[in-house]
């Protein structure tokens, strides 16, 4: 099937955002919106977001992808992701506009992305799909329950530290000092946890319970799809079982869930990549 690329440049809150069209020639009523997570750009971690937006085309799907302020090649300045529903607005704006074909989008979004749309879905009713992709939900308590429960029990098992240990070349002072800070923090004591990536996570709730309540106040359909080989996606897991409402939220019938075994945060391996492009592709048309 042929596709379309179209570049788009339209206004945020007196700023430029650029962002790209992908579309077949006669694209389904549903797109899909792709929300960048993380500090990148519209392309994706080894060009992710372009060649999901290329599959998808290739399914049918007009697929729009664009920068936040600050990033890529928008203007202005940067903001975090618990501050982009002016930018997932006037994308799905100028997506609606540039695709008259369309009469309702799926946000797509990886990791802080998939926060994102939790936070601004339920504001839009022209959005009725949300595909969630190893959602950051951290904490400092909970990012140190992740590194005891997950990292440091399989770096015990794993032989590569022992071999450091036996050549000399492990720093034990070091690593007793970081697994002391992630007790200290998985039981509330205060220290300093090793810090895998910064994102704000202040509110007047923790980030959970705010991306919970987004969920529960948006009543379209979900699809969660969690890396095997992930922190992040070990550490939702973690914490979603752990919450009563979690458990209700991704309990109930319009939530489907898939699980790709070793893949990593950004499913940086090809068979990975087309396998997630598959599950989203299927799972946007099966309704």
């Amino acid at each position: 099937m042929s596709t379309i690329h179209r570049p788009l440049a339209f206004a945020c809150e007196r700023e430029w955002l650029a962002g790209i069209v992908t579309r077949p020639a006669q694209p389904l009523p549903r797109g899909v919106l792709i929300a960048v997570g993380g500090p990148q750009y519209r392309v994706g971690s080894h060009r992710q977001f372009a060649l999901l937006a290329n599959e998808l085309a290739q399914q049918g799907m007009a697929v729009m992808r664009f920068d936040y302020r600050g990033m890529g090649d928008s203007t202005g300045e940067p903001t975090s992701f618990e501050h982009v529903d002016p930018d997932l607005r006037a994308a799905a704006d100028a997506f609606f506009e540039t695709v008259p074909e369309l009469r309702e989008i799926v946000i797509w979004g990886l990791c802080d992305a998939a926060s994102a749309a939790l936070f601004y879905a339920h504001k839009d009713t022209r959005v009725t799909g949300l595909v969630l992709l190893n959602p950051w939900i951290r904490s400092t308590g909970s990012e140190a329950r992740a590194y005891l429960k997950h990292y440091y029990w399989q770096r015990l098992w794993s032989a590569e530290p022992w071999r450091k240990l036996l050549r000399g070349e492990l720093d034990l002072r070091g690593s007793a000092q970081s697994l002391a800070g992630n007790v200290r923090h998985a039981i509330g004591s205060g220290g300093s946890a090793p810090a895998v990536e910064s994102r704000p996570t202040a509110g007047p709730e923790p980030l959970g319970a705010r991306m919970a309540e987004g969920l529960s106040l948006f009543r379209g359909r979900v699809l969660l799809i969690l890396s095997g080989n992930d922190l992040t996606a070990q550490e939702f897991i973690d914490v979603s079982a752990a919450s009563r409402p979690w458990r209700r939220l991704l309990a109930a019938p319009r939530v489907s869930r898939r699980t790709l075994p070793g893949a990593t945060h950004t499913f940086s391996r090809r068979v990975w990549r087309d396998q997630v492009a598959t599950w989203t592709a299927e799972w946007v048309r099966s309704w």
